[in-house]
Parts: structure tokens; sequence; C-alpha cells
């Protein structure tokens, strides 16, 4: 007789607990993007704030996921997000085991390590910035982000502002199809990337009506599978279309003249954007990254009413 595999031991706070224990709606957060894998001190402290923030004014609660002393969390209380905000091992789902088993003193958590937590604390929204995805040269490198898996295969609604925008977009799209999950922008027809509102590759599905967008979700979650809401930087704070594009393909030569590979290219890009910018892009990567963390609150606030 074959025997049941042991939950996900994942600790929850008690702020989150009590929401998940009334029926009230969470939202899950990644830490990455605010440790200092992610933006720089003090704009990951702000970013952190108004996220938690927007979910609260949303009527959910927030969970930061993180490992902390070899222990998964979904909800950290106040006095651990310093932990957070400072120096962490960055972990993405494949990492999780090693955490536990090593016991890591910080793990800040990536997409696909969010969602394995979120799904295994039984929680249905996830807000992010922008997903990782196809590289460009993933033909030779077969460098493909397991985000891309981890949004199809868990049973969470991932809200973010699309995928990074240095990546390959068109295939990304496709490997998310092939992969499974499904697609819909919010307020928008094309895939949004990351601090740039537009790119000239079109969804599958606009919703503009939060109702619709929660019932399917609703529907989605019943499927066991997860799904991806393309939402765009808010546009009062989005880069320049032009400013971003000559500033990310300049990025992009500097990045392969230097021999910059792997999970070295997200953060060598966004410095280089950021610098090209004059500083505009990090504003725009917390603005984003509020504005998926308060359309995750509504969302998950409307599925409790349905």
């Amino acid at each position: 007789m074959s025997r049941s595999l042991p939950a996900v031991p994942v600790r929850l706070s008690e702020a989150v607990a009590d929401a998940l224990s009334d029926g009230r709606p969470v939202v899950a957060l990644e830490s990455t993007v605010y440790s200092n894998l992610g933006l720089p001190s003090p704009d990951n402290a702000t970013a952190l704030e108004k996220c938690i923030a927007a979910i609260s004014e949303s009527g959910s609660t927030p969970a930061v996921t993180a490992v902390i002393e070899g222990e998964l969390r979904a909800g950290l209380d106040q006095h651990e997000y310093e932990r957070i905000l400072g120096k962490a091992t960055k972990a993405a789902e494949r990492d999780l085991p090693v955490a536990l088993g090593q016991r890591w003193s910080v793990g800040a958590t990536t997409v696909s390590a969010s969602l394995a937590i979120a799904e295994a604390a039984g929680i249905a929204l996830f807000a992010t910035g922008g997903i990782g995805g196809v590289h460009r040269g993933s033909e030779l490198t077969g460098d493909i982000s397991a985000d891309l898996g981890a949004i199809a295969r868990h049973r969470v609604a991932t809200v973010s502002a699309g995928a990074k925008s240095f990546l390959d977009l068109p295939r990304t799209l496709e490997a998310l199809e092939t992969l499974g999950a499904t697609i819909v922008g919010w307020g928008t027809d094309v895939l949004p990337a990351f601090t740039a509102r537009e790119t000239p590759y079109a969804l599958p599905y606009r919703i503009d009506q939060l109702d619709e967008l929660s019932r399917i979700v609703a529907a989605q979650l019943q499927f066991g599978r997860g799904m991806l809401i393309a939402n765009p930087v808010p546009l009062d704070d989005a880069l320049d279309q032009q400013v971003h594009d000559e500033a990310l393909a300049q990025a992009l030569d500097d990045a392969e003249a230097s021999g910059v590979v792997g999970a070295k290219v997200t953060p060598f890009v966004l410095g280089r954007i950021a610098e090209a910018t004059d500083g505009a892009s990090v504003p725009a990567n917390i603005s984003l990254v509020a504005n998926n963390a308060r359309l995750a609150g509504r969302v998950a606030a409307a599925l409790t009413t349905s």
C-alpha cells in the first residue's frame, strides 16, 4: 500500500493563520525583490512598505514568503522584515530542500519558491514584479526560468507586470502556453514588459472588470492549476517606451560584450537600465510591484465574497 507524502511544512504568521482559518483573503509576496538581491536600499524598504499597505488597504492580509532559520515562512512579523531587507541567500523552488536541510538563516524566495510556499499554505493569490522567462539565445544555452513551470503548476494565481523586458518575450509566451498556463491581461491587449507598458506581443484575453477576473481565477483554481495575470506598470510611472528600448538594447550589448550569462543577466541589465534612465527605472519598479500587490489584494478579496 502506498503512503501519502507528508505536507510541505510552512510556518504561518499569526495574522496569516487567523485570516486563512476565518476564510479571509491573503496575498503572498516574494522576498527577493526586497532583499539585497533586488532593489537597492532604502528603495527595497519603500517597496515592501507600499506592497504591504496596498494589500492591507484592499482588505486582504499580506504574507511575505521566505526561509527564516531553516523554516519555510508565509507571513512575517514586523520585527522580521529587517532580516529580509538585509543580506539573504537567493532561494528558488529547487533550493528549498537544501535551505531546510542546511537551516539557512535567511533565504529570499524567488517567484518559483514563493508559489510553492503559497500553495502549501493554501494561499490563492501571489503578487510579484516581473516574472522570469525564456532568455535570448536559449536555443543554445537552454536558459529558461523556473518561474514559468511554477506559474503553470502551482494552484495559485500570479499577478505581475508581465515579463522582464530583456527576455525573449514571444518564446516566453509560447512556453507558458505549452505548459498550460492561462494568461490574461488586466486592462491590456498586449504583454507588458516590466517597467515598460507595451510590447508587440498580443495576449489571448483582455479583462477589464474585477468581478469577471475573479470568476476566471476561481475557475482556474478549480482545475488545480496556476495562471498569469499581466498588469501593466501605472502609466504615470512607466518608462518612456523609446528611452526604455534604447537603454535595453545598449544593456544587452554590454552584457554580451562582458560575457554576462545565466543568473547574472538580470541584475546586470536592470542595473544598466537604471543608469541609462538616470534612476527612473527604480521608481517605476516600486510603482509596479505595489500596483500588482493592490490588484492581487482586490482579486483575493473578491474571491472570498463571490
